[in-house]
């Protein structure tokens, strides 16, 4: 038929041309009036399209129905797909195209009505068969689908001209989508047996069963295509997993400990977000794991805390420290809460190193080690919130200024210790680091005044008896406190110049001393105040007082000497205050023991 409508245009087209021996075309009779007039080539229009024989539309749509059928059916086609192609092409010519869409739209209609008898009869009451059910579902749509695809192969031609100028019509694959959705999915005892079948399904993989979740995948990317997956599935899902969360925290809260209730929350949410990427519609993701943080923690955040924030600090458990706050801080309110139960597990433990008299003895290094431990865990395990570190600060200055004065002074006690000479503990470097932990310890207190008083008369005895480790450290530690205390280095530098002066100038004396003097010239407003004692100097060191200028004073309590005398088991040096020395000289008096 369509060669016959070639031929004739062909047949319509050369008769206005005529050809010479050369192949030249010439204008023919038709094209001129007269010999000699300018010659002209005429166009004309081609003859009107030959009309369709009578049951030629009718012939094409039986042949491209059967095809249809035989793809319903999976059965094999009879005619070629090409020339099928083409049959649609040539209706859709000759404007048969509306009829066409309506007849195939029917034909669909009524091959997927067929389909929902299989699903009505299907026993409902059966539980154990569910699985089957859910298989019987897929492959039905899976057939659907890839029935859909070859028909619209063939009716393509249709479905990018008419359906596509028709902006009101659904496109062939859409129509597929429309006609599943309306005859099956919505059908309401078979919707409810799918979703409670993949509700079924999904429950299983949460105790612990393994399942298919291709076949899952499947299904649920099928409610999503076909535009029903919230209202009929993901508000029931969502529903059912705050149910089974709920329960699940409630029983776990009461069963395990806080370490691992933790990690299992972790391994809940782990596991729902892999569903999430392995079979549900990426936008359940969200609304899914706040059910589940909400339920697991957010509803048992303070009996978490109240239950294992002691455990997990007094043990030191940094991983599990670290997963508290990484999951809490998911949760709405979750890190508020955190940091106000930190802060009141400080203060308690603080409060207690503070304020118990019998630990007095260990409160400044328990106070380091504390504050070492809470830096820990606010840098490793808390991301080092800046909150969760003005939070330790503030509870450090409320606890250790709930005993007055009796820190401060402990602080400086423990720093006297440290920095005597005799203290091999620490090398210079470690001395230094200790000092820097000390001073953030201190920067905590109030009274600050008493620190300086007992720092202060340490470090005069430290200098004076010789007990300083070195004056650099000393100076750094003190400038470090207060600015009063480089009074009192300066004074023991001029000291140490004087002395020199005052050997090499007895040494060129005609009769040199035997006595070794060492005397420390203090400038009375650097140094502590003490109280005044008159005290009757034996001989032997008379010559101190006398020695003295009027305008300087003598202060005894300050004074040390170094005795040498010989026992019965040997020559013994004795380290003694002047006060000693006094009495030693007076306990001698008509004694045969030499002293010197």
């Amino acid at each position: 038929m369509a060669e016959d409508i070639r031929q004739d245009k062909k047949a319509n087209f050369s008769a206005l041309t005529e050809h010479n021996n050369n192949g030249v075309t010439k204008i023919s009779g038709l094209a001129s009036n007269k010999t000699g007039a300018s010659k002209k080539l005429v166009i004309k229009n081609f003859k009107d399209r030959p009309k369709l024989a009578d049951n030629y539309t009718e012939d094409t749509w039986l042949k491209l129905r059967d095809a249809v059928g035989a793809i319903q059916n999976s059965t094999s086609i009879k005619y070629n797909l090409e020339e099928l192609y083409q049959a649609v092409e040539n209706l859709c010519s000759y404007k048969v195209s509306p009829t066409l869409y309506k007849q195939l739209r029917q034909v669909c209609e009524d091959h997927v009505q067929a389909q929902i008898h299989q699903f009505r009869e299907y026993p409902l009451h059966c539980s154990l068969d569910s699985l089957s059910f859910l298989k019987r579902m897929n492959r039905c749509w899976q057939d659907h689908c890839r029935q859909t695809i070859m028909i619209r192969s063939i009716f393509l031609f249709l479905d990018r001209t008419y359906v596509l100028q028709n902006s009101l019509l659904p496109s062939i694959w859409d129509t597929g989508l429309e006609l599943f959705r309306n005859h099956i999915v919505s059908d309401g005892a078979v919707q409810k047996r799918t979703v409670d079948g993949i509700l079924e399904q999904i429950e299983r993989e949460r105790n612990g069963e393994t399942v298919d979740r291709s076949l899952l995948r499947s299904l649920l990317g099928m409610l999503s295509d076909l535009q029903v997956y919230k209202e009929s599935f993901e508000e029931r899902f969502l529903m059912e997993t705050n149910r089974l969360y709920a329960a699940e925290g409630q029983r776990l809260m009461q069963e395990r400990d806080v370490p691992e209730y933790l990690h299992h929350v972790a391994r809940r949410l782990e596991e729902e977000n892999d569903r999430v990427i392995s079979y549900l519609d990426q936008s359940t993701q969200k609304p899914l794991i706040s059910n589940v943080e909400k339920q697991l923690l957010g509803e048992h955040m303070t009996a978490i805390l109240q239950k294992g924030l002691s455990i997990l600090l007094d043990g030191n458990r940094v991983m599990e420290l670290a997963l508290l706050y990484q999951l809490f801080s998911k949760v709405k309110g979750g890190l508020p809460t955190l940091l106000q139960h930190w802060r009141d597990y400080i203060k308690s433990f603080g409060g207690e190193i503070v304020g118990t008299p019998e630990k007095d003895k260990d409160m400044v290094q328990d106070l380091l080690d504390f504050k070492d431990k809470m830096d820990n865990v606010a840098q490793g395990c808390f991301n080092r919130n800046e909150s969760f570190i003005n939070a330790m600060k503030e509870a450090f200055e409320a606890f250790i200024n709930n005993r007055p004065n009796k820190p401060a002074e402990l602080i400086a006690k423990y720093v006297d210790c440290k920095l005597r000479a005799g203290n091999k503990e620490a090398t210079e470097e470690e001395m230094e680091r200790i000092l820097d932990k000390i001073m953030i310890i201190f920067r905590f207190i109030h009274g600050k005044d008493v620190f300086e008083a007992f720092y202060k008369k340490d470090l005069a005895k430290r200098l004076l008896v010789g007990k300083s480790s070195n004056i650099e450290t000393q100076n750094t530690c003190g400038a470090a406190f207060t600015s009063k205390l480089e009074g009192m280095f300066k004074d023991m530098e001029l000291s140490k110049d004087v002395m020199i002066q005052f050997k090499q100038y007895t040494q060129n004396q005609s009769e040199p001393s035997q006595l070794e003097l060492t005397v420390n010239i203090l400038t009375m407003g650097y140094w502590p105040s003490y109280t005044p004692m008159e005290v009757h100097l034996p001989p032997e060191v008379c010559f101190m007082k006398r020695s003295c200028s009027p305008q300087w004073q003598l202060w005894p309590p300050l004074g040390h000497a170094v005795l040498k005398t010989e026992f019965k088991e040997g020559k013994k040096e004795l380290q003694v205050s002047l006060f000693q020395t006094c009495l030693v000289c007076v306990s001698q008096q008509g004694s045969n023991q030499p002293l010197a």
